[in-house]
């Protein structure tokens, strides 16, 4: 004969305050463990969503990021006669050779600097990355010592507003404009005509070659050819490819840092479950005794005081969830370490974090209160009764 599940909900309810404060314990494990994990996901979504499935970058081979990158402009000059750069409505390739340096810019309000990519850019920049769009000013003048800001450049660095000026590269640079690429890594970017910023960085190479396909089922074989060519020296991504390569260092660091704390905090929720049922088993030994008494097996208590613990920890795991879900609320920015330049993301929650979490605290609820639960079987009738 089964205990009803009623029972463990009644009980729950009967010791309210230990179930708030055990759950409220779990709570916290699970909001920090769903924290971590969205706060990898938020960088990886950010990076990811930047690229486009049809465009392919081209950096040196052994390059980690465009920053380490250098193409010589004889090799930009044969990758952009391959047969399979798209052609756009106006007749011309569609195809960019950037340039990508770093510089260190003062942030506003504090003065302390950080890290933040400069891309020059071509004419075909724009058009190959439609989530790139224009909110004020204008476009720069090509020739210009005129640059463009990402929206979240312009609200957190010092002279990169609309109108201000930014000194890099021994020279002044005017924002006549501010764009913004949404949720993507170009917000976190200053653009500007690429033969410009060569010449004041002194640089002799691109530092990466972008082409959208005029057939994305041909990237395999684009890839194999001019890899195997001994005139060129680069290696083919395609550019979702290349910015998922980017996030995985740091998301890989989020998520070994997230498990540590976890596991930390987890080892008190779970003695702090197995502490509550402990005492829920002490408090109910007559009231475990009259069960057996009934008629009711040992497997028939042990598991209804598994689902006490278990209603425990999904008590505790949905409130650490529902707080967390907030922090998508919320855009943070860190150094990625494979560019070392700023980046600006949010919170992701979805569905696998939420599966996650919610299994994660069954777990905690699980090991808490398996050993009461053994206890509370291996009661013999006569004793427990005997404590009334």
């Amino acid at each position: 004969m089964r205990v009803p599940v009623s029972y463990s909900f009644r009980n729950l309810w009967t010791r309210r305050l230990t179930t708030i404060l055990t759950a409220a314990g779990m709570a916290l494990v699970v909001f920090v463990f769903a924290a971590i994990l969205m706060l990898a996901e938020g960088l990886q979504k950010t990076l990811v969503e930047t690229g486009s499935w049809d465009n392919v970058v081209l950096i040196r081979k052994g390059s980690q990021s465009e920053v380490q990158s250098g193409i010589e402009r004889l090799q930009a000059s044969i990758l952009e006669t391959q047969p399979e750069v798209a052609v756009g409505a106006d007749g011309r390739r569609v195809l960019a050779k950037e340039v990508v340096v770093l510089i260190s810019l003062p942030r506003r309000g504090t003065d302390k600097p950080s890290n933040v990519i400069i891309r020059g850019i071509g004419d075909q920049s724009m058009a190959m990355r439609p989530q790139v769009r224009l909110t004020e000013g204008r476009m720069p003048r090509r020739g210009s010592a005129e640059i463009l800001a990402g929206a979240s450049v312009a609200q957190r660095f010092s002279g990169a507003g609309i109108g201000e000026t930014l000194r890099f590269g021994m020279r002044d640079w005017t924002v006549v404009g501010i764009f913004d690429a949404g949720s993507t890594g170009f917000s976190s970017e200053i653009w500007g005509d690429a033969d410009q910023l060569m010449q004041t960085f002194r640089r002799q190479a691109y530092s990466s070659v972008i082409f959208r396909l005029s057939d994305p089922s041909a990237f395999d074989a684009f890839k194999a050819r001019v890899e195997s060519d001994p005139r060129l020296t680069v290696e083919a991504k395609r550019e979702t490819r290349f910015y998922a390569d980017q996030s995985e260092v740091m998301a890989k660091f989020l998520r070994i840092l997230g498990m540590s704390l976890t596991i930390i905090f987890s080892l008190g929720a779970v003695i702090g479950a197995m502490i509550t049922m402990y005492a829920a088993v002490a408090n109910r030994t007559a009231e475990i005794g009259t069960l057996r008494a009934l008629g009711f097996q040992r497997r028939s208590i042990l598991a209804a005081f598994l689902v006490e613990s278990l209603l425990l920890g999904l008590i505790g795991g949905a409130a650490g969830l529902f707080f967390a879900s907030f922090l998508q609320l919320f855009t943070i920015s860190t150094l990625n370490f494979q560019t070392f330049s700023e980046l600006a993301f949010s919170f992701t929650l979805t569905a696998g974090i939420v599966w996650q979490a919610l299994l994660f605290s069954l777990v905690m609820g699980f090991v808490g209160g398996v050993l009461p639960a053994l206890r509370a079987s291996r009661m013999k009738i006569v004793d427990a009764l005997r404590t009334t």
